[in-house]
């Protein structure tokens, strides 16, 4: 029997639907909510621990209580033990708590599941720090970067752990390329005790930076995870000024090329930002902005705001794969969902990129893991890749 750590933040991602960047802080919570965004990182989480289903019966999670893990090990019917909950939140009652540290054994017959309660950093820390404290052979954590970061001060190198990429922000290459390839990767660890373990960066942005159109990244650690190259995911690399040219060329080229009366949705990135610039036109750097007749209609979309502006229609949508990465969809722009690609549908998608992405890949497809299988199955296979002006290349794009 082997023993292993679930922890799901679940809030986690629920910023990017709504176009908040992420959940950082209570006050920009509260507005996901208002938004209308809801939990997805349990799902996504469940997504990685359907891949360990075939070790079901040689596995003991050590997880916390709620959605922060015990109500998905209940669910998919893993052995487990709530070793920590939530400080209570407003309004429930003292009785409910259980003090930081309290064992509690449950098991996939007997009783109920915990009612959530609103978590914070300090709860994801708190039962980090039990888990490493009681000799796991993995911790698996579901979040983003913000999360990876209150792993890190918990664990440091006392254990080994890996993350499940469920946040609006994932810079960190301590996570699996997939929440799929996250419970592949952990399949094969907890199988083969030769697979190696690397020291991997904690690395993270500053949320309030990107609101501004500011990138800003901080190394925090490093935190050691399970190895084989193909599961994880790269650390995000920006684009060296020196390609700024081949940036302007390919935006002329898009803008030379817009149609009357067409939406253009202008995704994430400094290469789609070129076209902005070439257009005279504020820019979300980090951030959807929508275009229509070479005029800005509305800055900083979020998915409600891009199902509003196209209706009944449809409209264009311009992407670039994100820097060391090779993600088209599902990394920094969830507002992207898969209600707004049915709307615009695959043909509508352009892509483009500078060749020096295309090259960091060493032949590896482009991504799209944005948690809808069937979507990303949908959208998978080869498109056109505007690498210059008047210059197209085809390239490979792969359900993540």
């Amino acid at each position: 029997m082997k023993t292993i750590g679930l922890i799901i933040n679940p809030i986690a991602g629920m910023g990017g639907r709504v176009g908040l960047k992420g959940t950082d802080g209570i006050e920009i919570l509260n507005r996901a909510i208002q938004l209308g965004a809801f939990k997805e990182a349990p799902a996504v989480a469940s997504a990685a621990l359907r891949k360990l289903l075939p070790l079901r019966e040689e596995l003991t999670f050590l997880t916390a209580a709620g959605d922060m893990g015990e109500n998905l090990c209940r669910e998919l019917g893993f052995r487990f033990e709530i070793v920590s909950r939530p400080e209570a939140a407003a309004g429930a009652e003292a009785g409910d708590r259980v003090p930081a540290g309290t064992a509690e054994p449950s098991d996939r017959e007997t009783a109920e599941p915990t009612v959530s309660e609103p978590t914070t950093s300090a709860d994801t820390v708190k039962a980090a720090e039990i888990m490493a404290g009681r000799g796991t052979v993995l911790i698996l954590f579901a979040g983003g970067d913000g999360t990876a970061r209150d792993i890190y001060r918990a664990v440091g190198n006392r254990a080994v752990v890996l993350g499940i990429p469920a946040g609006v922000k994932i810079y960190s290459p301590v996570y699996g390329n997939t929440p799929q390839a996250a419970g592949e990767l952990a399949f094969r660890y907890l199988c083969d005790s030769t697979l190696p373990v690397r020291e991997e960066e904690v690395v993270d942005i500053d949320e309030e930076a990107i609101r501004n159109n500011q990138v800003r990244t901080e190394l925090f650690g490093y935190l050691k995870v399970p190895y084989k190259r193909e599961y994880l995911q790269n650390r995000k690399a920006p684009t060296p000024l020196s390609e700024e040219e081949s940036r302007n060329a390919i935006a002329l080229d898009i803008v030379d090329h817009m149609q009357e009366g067409e939406y253009y949705l202008i995704g994430p990135g400094t290469t789609t930002g070129a076209i902005m610039k070439e257009l005279n036109l504020p820019n979300t750097l980090l951030g959807v902005d929508v275009i229509k007749d070479r005029a800005l209609v509305k800055q900083d979309c979020n998915e409600q705001d891009i199902l509003d502006l196209l209706g009944e229609g449809s409209g264009t949508l311009i992407l670039t794969p994100t820097g060391g990465q090779g993600y088209l969809l599902g990394r920094g722009n969830q507002q992207i969902s898969a209600a707004v690609l049915q709307k615009i549908g695959k043909e509508n998608i352009v892509v483009i990129s500078t060749n020096s992405k295309i090259i960091e890949l060493r032949n590896r497809p482009l991504l799209i893991d944005i948690g809808n299988e069937s979507m990303n199955q949908k959208l998978a296979g080869y498109y056109r890749v505007k690498v210059g002006y008047g210059t197209d290349l085809i390239y490979r794009v792969s359900a993540g």
